[in-house]
């Protein structure tokens, strides 16, 4: 929280430093715990937006949005890092000036923003939103712009995260489930999305041949779902093989391990129990 002295000048120009202190204190931490160089740094929105696929964008107007929804930015040389602490001196005269201005009792102009998912970009107005971070504000007038994409972004996500999300988008496309049942889908690895796309192509080409009737993409991606993936995903935890990841990762093991050793693609007693038999083996190795 920033302290107020009655001096504002002064108080601006520790507001800066403090922020620079945190920056540079953040970096070492980074380096200590071994993190990524990356881990700080300011999402880039176009490399952001291309890996999660442009869908079209909507104007929402003025809102209160906040402040720590905001990590990236359209300018990748904005001398902030993710948490727009400056990580040079070259911020301090404008961060100083608006600083100033504030603790003198004036109005902040809103700033403008993408938003992607549950995330901001800031188009104009890092210096603002610096200064508002360092005098501890939770929220910020900004005008949002929505950019919609096939896959969405939450706050976790970082520069290192981008490659997999790539594939993430590329398994939407090819498996396009409704947004609730996407939402079920948890894969660490970006190549698993694809091989996930590729078993849920495969088991959909079978039904089809099955019921001797086609199907689109969408009615192929939401019967898998309802008719293969849940009813697995249940029977997984109630036999207690539904372990080690989150329940697509193990999904996509046991049915890979299933076909491996009984060339099926059923879920039945026995293809349980020679599943159990593979998982109490690994466990004891």
């Amino acid at each position: 929280m920033a302290l107020d002295t009655g001096f504002p000048v002064q108080d601006a120009r520790d507001d800066f430093l403090r922020a620079r202190r945190r920056a540079a204190l953040s970096a070492v931490r980074r380096r200590m715990h071994g993190r990524s160089a990356t881990y700080d740094v300011l999402l880039p929105f176009d490399e952001v937006v291309a890996a999660l696929g442009r869908r079209g964008e909507r104007d929402l107007g003025l809102q209160v949005i906040e402040v720590d929804s905001i990590v990236g930015s359209v300018d990748r040389s904005t001398g902030f890092d993710r948490l727009f602490r400056p990580t040079s001196d070259e911020a301090e005269r404008r961060f100083a000036r608006i600083d100033v201005a504030l603790r003198r009792g004036a109005e902040m102009p809103p700033i403008e923003v993408y938003r992607v998912g549950d995330v901001h970009f800031v188009i104009d107005g890092h210096h603002r939103v610096a200064v508002a971070r360092a005098l501890g504000w939770t929220t910020i007038n900004a005008h949002v712009v929505e950019v919609l994409t096939a896959v969405g972004a939450d706050r976790d996500l970082r520069l290192e995260d981008l490659p997999t999300k790539g594939h993430e988008r590329v398994f939407a496309e090819r498996v396009p489930l409704p947004p609730r049942m996407r939402e079920r889908i948890a894969l660490s690895q970006g190549r698993d999305f694809g091989v996930l796309a590729e078993m849920v192509e495969a088991w959909g080409f079978r039904y089809m041949q099955q019921r001797g009737r086609m199907m689109d993409r969408q009615e192929t991606a939401r019967t898998w779902f309802t008719e293969e993936y849940e009813p697995a995903v249940e029977l997984l935890r109630q036999t207690g093989l539904l372990t080690g990841g989150t329940e697509t990762e193990a999904y996509l093991r046991l049915s890979a391990e299933r076909y491996r050793l009984l060339r099926s693609h059923s879920w039945d007693d026995g293809t349980i129990e020679r599943l159990r038999g593979t998982v109490d083996r690994a466990r004891r190795t």
